[in-house]
């Protein structure tokens, strides 16, 4: 079933600033994805693969176009959702990871990885101890769980962002260089947290710069030049992906 669906969508930024300069940052993006695909964003920075995540994620108001997102509630626009049809979506079925950890001071790391089980799972011990479980699995020393993130390594609060937003298993998943910072070891065990959630029906937007990651993870690829997508690439079947 088709998950995502996007058509002729544009964004242009008007920088009041500069004498009101107009950017275009996207320019026409048409792609759709079904439950379970994974597809990379490819480009150079700039190229507006963060402005074609956030536009679906609705941090952007798209300029023009429709991002049609198959909820479990039926079809919607996301470009003409209301507030609170948004805020839904994001309680209940999409997440976004961006590259850096954004938390609330002096709550501990294992309460932020379970932000959205909290929402969930009644049993709060209960959510802990999945959380706790995934931060072993990410390598995470068990007397930084209790400490602030605020306080952690780059590659250590990266961590701590990738569990937040796959421990409760979105139905989409936005995430933004989900490796970046993390040594070899850590980085094949996330590829294969997010490669479990395809499994799971899961839908995931990936932006990535690591070639690494995109060979093992992605299904196929959409390169983003000056706002526009210029290819789109399936990646090789393997084993792991099925």
């Amino acid at each position: 079933m088709k998950i995502l669906d996007v058509k002729d969508l544009s964004k242009t930024f008007e920088l009041h600033v500069l004498s009101d300069k107009r950017i275009e940052a996207l320019r026409q993006i048409n792609f759709s994805m079904n439950e379970g695909d994974i597809v990379g964003l490819t480009g150079k920075s700039g190229s507006g693969k963060s402005s074609l995540m956030k536009c679906i994620y609705r941090t952007y108001l798209a300029t023009s176009g429709q991002i049609m997102y198959t909820s479990q509630a039926g079809p919607i626009d996301l470009v003409k959702a209301n507030d609170h049809q948004i805020i839904e979506l994001r309680r209940n079925e999409i997440r976004y990871c961006s590259q850096f950890l954004s938390v609330i001071p002096r709550v501990p790391a294992v309460d932020v990885v379970c932000e959205n089980l909290f929402r969930v799972e009644k049993d709060k011990e209960a959510a802990r101890s999945q959380a706790k479980a995934m931060l072993e699995l990410l390598g995470l020393p068990r007397e930084l769980w209790d400490a602030y993130p605020s306080t952690f390594s780059g590659g250590e609060q990266q961590r701590i962002n990738v569990a937040r937003a796959i421990i409760s298993a979105p139905r989409f998943l936005l995430i933004d260089e989900p490796t970046a910072s993390l040594d070899a070891k850590t980085k094949d065990v996330v590829i294969d947290l997010i490669l479990s959630l395809k499994k799971k029906g899961t839908s995931v937007l990936c932006i990535s710069h690591d070639e690494y990651t995109l060979e093992r993870l992605v299904d196929r690829r959409l390169d983003l030049v000056a706002g526009e997508i210029v290819g789109s690439e399936m990646a090789p079947v393997s084993l792991e992906k099925m």
